[in-house]
């Protein structure tokens, strides 16, 4: 089960294999994107923030396809923000802070093995960029407008961060969370340095978000900023995308350039900061935009390159020797809870209430799904499902012995009595962020528990911690459960 991180399993992309493709390009919860083109290939990680194993790694041929192949890290070092995915050399590194600090992962390729976490030793700063000179040399961009110079190899910082940026000074009438330089992302082209920013906040106000652009002859300034800023942003709260920002630089091909960065769903924050990519062009004075009249919520004309990757599958049937790439731990990592035997799931229980269980959760995609689950229960354990944001924000039916019961973060919403024994199916159907929850003795009759709970405030900017609504199984108690035939339904 450590090799949890390399098995290849599950896909999510909403864009079809056709000419063109609708944002989002990753639905669900995807923040702070780093792409990376090798060749004919790309490479692109996230986030991960209490979910674990953290640092995902995606693959795909055209931009628009994505397929999971596997995580850089399985070490809890703390909530896992902003990354940076490079290639220098023949080596694959990623950049990301986390629990105050900043750390590096590396690998001879982006399967892995990935390394242990190795402690850059610079605190204060968070999502450190990559960025190389024409003689080789290796420098980080951290917040705030700092610079600071890297070892040959990468794995350590030498001296002090230097200050040298200082942002772009958005409209004061602006209607942001704060002025937050963050992100800095390095393209290098036509002898300019690139550096390419998040300002203005990540959550709040639907217009707090943005991309911001600058540029230097040097990697340490002086900085001149694009006078195409912001190059994205949310202009008003009627739109579909919200807090759009937070972008990074990719070319494909065929030689044209695209922005991938997050943003949440108008009404839709449950399902995070979702994965958006529009398409750039360079002006005669090297200057880089999206191009006139081209909205995030268009149809748009896809990157070059093909792809045979399906659509994306979060159910599982527990059929093979390992976990899905598609399932995480929140907060604790531990593997070792978990059998594949006969085709179930068996998981252990942990705690004593659902708080310090440590649900298993996936990466729930869709504004209206369902999911359902077949389960066998020991004696001493009370498992089910849920729909997780974080140990006090969540929805779950609960099964023990006596009852089945729906909560409503931790208050007891409804009961009613277990005549199944100790084997049965569970459902919960969220509609349009409305919660509704079901049991049954042979997964075709079912019983609804008569109420339902609106989850539209399972949200950052209500609970903060930057996640999102997963669905998900738990167990705690004594003993064991079996789960078997996990379906994610999209509706």
């Amino acid at each position: 089960l450590i090799a949890i991180g390399f098995l290849v399993s599950g896909k999510r992309t909403t864009a079809q294999n056709s000419g063109f493709f609708q944002n989002p390009v990753l639905g669900g919860d995807y923040p702070d994107p780093s792409v990376l083109r090798v060749g004919k290939d790309y490479y692109m990680t996230h986030s991960s923030f209490e979910y674990n194993p953290g640092l995902l790694i995606w693959h795909s041929t055209d931009l628009v396809h994505w397929e999971r192949i596997g995580f850089a890290l399985t070490q809890y070092v703390g909530s896992v923000w902003a990354p940076d995915l490079i290639k220098y050399g023949d080596k694959y590194y990623i950049y990301f802070p986390a629990g105050k600090k900043n750390w590096v992962v590396s690998a001879p390729s982006p399967e892995g093995p990935w390394s242990a976490p190795v402690d850059l030793k610079l605190q204060g700063f968070i999502d450190p960029g990559h960025v190389v000179d024409a003689e080789g040399n290796r420098y980080l961009y951290l917040s705030n407008g700092y610079t600071v110079k890297l070892a040959k190899d990468g794995l350590s910082a030498i001296g002090e961060p230097v200050f040298s940026y200082s942002g772009w000074q958005f409209p004061k009438e602006w209607s942001t969370e704060c002025f937050c330089l963050e992100s800095p992302k390095s393209t290098v082209k036509d002898g300019y340095f690139y550096q390419t920013v998040a300002q203005g906040g990540t959550a709040g106000p639907a217009t707090a978000h943005m991309v911001v652009s600058a540029r230097s002859k040097s990697p340490f300034g002086p900085w001149e900023n694009s006078p195409y800023n912001p190059i994205v942003h949310t202009n008003n709260r009627s739109e579909r995308w919200w807090c759009q920002g937070h972008g990074t630089l990719v070319d494909d091909v065929n030689g044209n350039w695209w922005i991938m960065y997050h943003s949440y769903e108008k009404y839709f924050q449950t399902l995070g900061r979702q994965t958006l990519m529009l398409p750039i062009e360079w002006t005669k004075d090297h200057w880089f935009r999206v191009p006139e009249g081209v909205s995030s919520s268009d149809k748009i004309n896809k990157p070059a390159g093909e792809s045979t990757v399906a659509a994306d599958n979060l159910s599982d049937d527990f059929s093979g020797d390992q976990l899905g790439l598609q399932w995480q731990f929140f907060k604790q990592y531990a593997p070792d809870r978990l059998e594949l035997k006969d085709g179930e799931l068996i998981l252990r229980a942990e705690g004593n209430s659902f708080a310090n269980s440590s649900s298993v959760l996936v990466n729930s995609a869709d504004r209206k799904y369902e999911v359902q689950v077949e389960y066998t229960i020991d004696a001493g354990a009370t498992a089910g499902l849920c729909l997780f944001y974080n140990e006090q924000a969540n929805l779950r039916i609960s099964i023990d012995a006596e009852k089945f019961t729906v909560f409503n973060q931790q208050n007891a919403k409804i009961r009613a009595k277990n005549e199944f024994g100790n084997r049965g199916f569970l459902r919960i159907l969220n509609d349009e962020n409305e919660i509704s929850f079901y049991y049954s003795n042979d997964g075709k009759a079912w019983s609804r528990l008569e109420r339902t709970i609106d989850a539209t405030g399972f949200n950052h900017n209500v609970f903060g911690g930057f996640m999102s609504l997963r669905a998900g199984l738990f167990a705690f108690g004594t003993g064991k459960v079996k789960f078997d035939n996990f379906i994610y339904k999209k509706l």
